[in-house]
């Protein structure tokens, strides 16, 4: 995995990157649950969010480890 990009002559760091697309990614997730009613089997609704959001980033890490590297 590259730990850093070159985007338009700024260096960013990958795990910036992978956070945003997780964000992205936990905001469809969360309203595609919010519109099944899923929310209502959930303790705490936002510390589901932020579990969710964090797998996603765990796991865009690890495929883009294992696939692009």
């Amino acid at each position: 995995m590259r730990y850093e990009f070159d985007l338009f002559g700024v260096i960013v760091p990958s795990f910036l990157l992978w956070g945003v697309v997780a964000y992205m990614l936990t905001r469809v997730a969360s309203t595609l649950f919010a519109q099944a009613g899923l929310y209502r089997h959930v303790w705490h609704g936002a510390l589901f969010n932020f579990a969710l959001y964090v797998c996603l980033v765990a796991g865009l890490i690890f495929i883009s480890r294992e696939l692009i590297s």
